[in-house]
């Protein structure tokens, strides 16, 4: 083993070994909780994520290659507010975790469940690790969270600040008791709980050996050296942007409450080897669930600039060469008790406003708009069947659509959003779990942008009700403002929600979002996705391509999954 002592300029290849052992460190935290949860968002979607972070800025040093990048941005916010709570109570110590769902702190919704664990080296505090995870139910007026007509954070979930759910390696009984009767469903909670404490106390054993391995000092200059490559590298990038203000603005349907329009305008100036993202014309903070705190608004940014430098290490140093310019109580900047609980709809059209502004400075780099809804779909009820009469059931997922075209090729089909790695749900897993069955699931049709390189498709899936009655609310986007194509090229097609309602195929009236929707046994309810948005001129695609096209289109013309 090296003296933990030594200190001396580290060689390319130890770094990249270093790279991997460490992102293989925060992989496996992602894998353990992905086969220990109960909650299909997290065990077959992998709404989750897992990171390490600075001892001192709370900075995020290594994040994992399948867990959500939104969560991975956000939970430095998260893990310096666990640190600031923590000092105002006697400090991080080892053995402890620290539970919390503040969104306004730690980013996100309160779905979104952060635990930080100090990770301590002969006593000495050497980093965090950090998880991050969507519970199922976590209380609030309606199953699975994504209220619609939320109008304050209360009627969202509950709200719990930064607590230890783990005191020296003993799980905290009162807090798990406060956690278990906010939720309708208190197993899924509890197995998720433990998930992510498994996936800690892996990261812990796993960083414990490395350092053994390679020494303390060894891997912190490995750590400080990547997010200086990544500074290098993104001074490097933005250099070769031509200097100037690049504008663009989209718009969010509704908030849910009025139906009145929002705009994410940003005005994105270069300047040599630095940037400034300058939202300041963006809506002020709203009374429904789209606004979303600081700390996600910077994660947004954090994404959308690895989509568009992928080369870039994926840490803190991607964001040490960029300015921000985000007013306060603005939708993207909203204060407690806003609602946030539809974060991602309103992150989706921040990613497109920055791919559409570095597409005015260099379209090769940029990529059209994917189909910007997540379509956060909620059906619940209680079974009715001798064995489980009376036992609550929900089904909370999401879905998919068409990714933007790009200068390399055509979008991605039936992709999911481009905030994160997830997966979408399996039909088999959602039909397994809950009393539904999907009777279509398939490609929408022309739904992607015409251009040189064409946008991806979106889906089209129908889901009917066996159980005798249920509730539904759908809370999505894109419903009113198509995905944008770029460089010439063509929008996608809307986002279309329907129900069935007395034998009538019914719209909601805020057209992509709407809460109390009663279904009947035999009834559906209908998603028709956004494709992505094209690239470049039409006329300039390739005439084999075009044939393709027919080809594909016919083939998709299938309207029965079975």
């Amino acid at each position: 083993m090296h003296d933990p002592n030594e200190r001396q300029s580290i060689d390319p290849v130890t770094l990249a070994v270093l790279k991997g052992r460490l992102e293989q460190i925060a992989d496996e935290m992602d894998a353990t909780l992905y086969r220990s949860a109960f909650n299909p968002i997290i065990a077959e979607a992998h709404d989750a994520c897992h990171g390490l972070y600075d001892a001192l800025t709370g900075d995020t040093l290594i994040q994992g290659k399948s867990g959500l990048p939104v969560f991975v941005g956000a939970m430095a916010f998260a893990v310096r507010t666990a640190a600031r709570t923590a000092q105002e109570r006697g400090g991080m110590l080892d053995g402890d975790t620290w539970l919390f769902n503040d969104p306004y702190e730690g980013g996100t919704h309160a779905n979104d469940f952060k635990l930080v664990r100090p990770f301590f080296r002969d006593g000495r505090l050497f980093c965090y690790l950090a998880s991050a995870a969507h519970w199922h139910d976590v209380g609030g007026a309606v199953p699975g969270n994504y209220n619609p007509a939320a109008t304050e954070c209360w009627q969202e979930a509950v709200q719990i600040p930064p607590v230890r759910i783990v005191r020296q390696d003993l799980l905290e009984q009162d807090v798990l008791a406060i956690l278990r009767a906010n939720t309708r469903l208190p197993d899924s909670l509890w197995g998720d709980l433990n998930g992510q404490l498994a996936a800690l106390e892996l990261g812990v054993k796993r960083l414990h050996d490395l350092l053994d391995e390679y020494s303390d000092s060894r891997v912190l200059e490995a750590m400080e050296e990547l997010r200086k490559r990544a500074l290098t590298l993104m001074r490097t990038h933005i250099n070769t942007l031509p200097d100037g203000v690049y504008s663009f603005e989209d718009v969010l349907d509704n908030d849910g409450v009025k139906d009145e329009l929002l705009t994410i305008a940003l005005d994105m100036t270069v300047k040599g080897d630095r940037m400034t993202l300058d939202f300041s014309r963006t809506s002020d903070q709203c009374a429904g669930p789209v606004n979303i705190s600081r700390a996600t608004a910077v994660a947004a940014c954090y994404v959308a600039l690895k989509h568009v430098f992928p080369d870039v290490p994926a840490n803190a140093g991607v964001l040490d060469a960029v300015d921000f310019l985000m007013p306060d109580r603005l939708v993207i900047t909203a204060e407690r008790p806003r609602p946030v609980g539809g974060y991602t709809e309103t992150i989706l059209r921040m990613i497109d406003v920055i791919f559409s502004a570095f597409a005015l400075a260099d379209p090769h780099r940029a990529v059209a708009h994917a189909y910007g809804t997540i379509n956060a779909l909620s059906i619940a009820g209680h079974r009715s069947d001798s064995g489980r009469k009376g036992q609550r059931w929900v089904m909370f997922s999401f879905f998919g659509g068409g990714h933007g075209g790009h200068s390399d090729g055509d979008g991605l089909s039936h992709g999911n959003a481009p905030i994160s790695t997830a997966t979408i749900p399996p039909l088999e897993i959602l039909e397994a779990a809950y009393p539904v069955r999907f009777t279509q699931w398939s490609l929408r049709q022309d739904s992607g942008g015409k251009g040189k390189h064409r946008g991806g498709l979106g889906a089209v899936y129908e889901i009917e009700l066996l159980e005798e009655n249920a509730e539904v609310f759908i809370f999505g986007e894109r419903g009113r403002a198509p995905p944008k194509g770029i460089a010439g090229g063509g929008d996608a097609l809307p986002n279309i929600f329907s129900y069935q309602h007395q034998g009538k195929w019914c719209r909601p009236p805020m057209v992509s979002k709407m809460l109390g929707i009663e279904l009947k046994r035999g009834e559906r309810v209908r998603l028709e996705t956004p494709g992505g948005g094209g690239w470049g001129n039409p006329s300039e695609r390739d005439v084999t391509l075009q044939k393709i096209d027919e080809d594909f289109a016919y083939i998709t013309n299938s309207k029965n999954l079975r």
